[in-house]
């Protein structure tokens, strides 16, 4: 009923008639069909990504940086990472 009132090849109360259903129940399945028909084809899905918590993003930059640092200067110190690599345009 509602596909069929999309697509508008005959009025409300002519398929409240042919469907022997009120013409309110049409029309309120017409306008979700309407709204949800471009998602059949790819459209813009309603699962939006979840929100990127900034905080946790710095936090773990700065525990990385800080294991960085660490492991380099103890391959400094066992000779496996020379001192000129290492410093990082200082």
């Amino acid at each position: 009923m509602a596909l069929a009132a999309v697509k508008g090849d005959a009025t409300l109360a002519e398929l409240s008639q042919r469907f022997d259903v009120h013409a309110n129940p049409i029309a309120q399945w017409k306008e979700p069909l309407i709204a949800s028909a471009a998602n059949a084809f790819g459209g813009e899905s309603k699962t939006a990504a979840p929100p990127i918590d900034v905080k946790t993003g710095h936090a773990k930059i700065g525990e990385l940086t800080l294991e960085n640092d660490f492991l380099e200067g103890a391959l400094i110190k066992v000779g496996l990472l020379s001192t000129k690599r290492s410093q990082k345009g200082d």
